[in-house]
């Protein structure tokens, strides 16, 4: 799998905003308008673009899925995630995990209200925003 890094100080104004409120924000909207492309965020707010995988990949991938759901079915410990669930990472990054899996209490911690804001828009891209949550609700 091929990344690109893109940073955003050449392309936004510095004036507007505090960096870190800009940069989550213009994600945000980036990621939003456009939900064909998978993209994530450092820490630094450099804009990495995702290119799509081959057969191989695509076909680990789904077995790796698999094998976390079913575990998950039979354990019943958590709430498990594909690969263009997008999360607000405590370092101040925004990445979409291959899989990911999130223990039940955290998961049941959320309320309806926050687990609505989990999802961006209603395509397959989806946010964690910690907008007004404390540390412990970083997924």
């Amino acid at each position: 799998m091929t990344t690109f890094t893109i940073g955003f100080s050449p392309i936004l104004p510095k004036s507007s905003f505090t960096v870190a409120t800009l940069m989550h924000e213009r994600f945000r909207q980036l990621y939003a308008a456009n939900p064909d492309i998978k993209l994530e965020r450092t820490p630094t707010g450099s804009l990495v673009i995702v290119s799509p995988t081959g057969g191989e990949t695509g076909k680990n991938n789904a077995e790796l899925i698999a094998d976390f759901v079913i575990w998950n079915r039979n354990a019943k410990f958590g709430v498990v995630f594909d690969s263009p669930t997008c999360f607000k990472l405590p370092n101040g990054g925004d990445r979409s995990p291959d899989v990911a899996w999130v223990e039940q209490s955290r998961w049941e911690s959320l309320t309806p209200e926050q687990r609505r804001r989990f999802l961006l828009n209603q395509s397959s891209k989806q946010l964690f925003e910690s907008s007004g949550m404390n540390a412990d609700h970083h997924l």
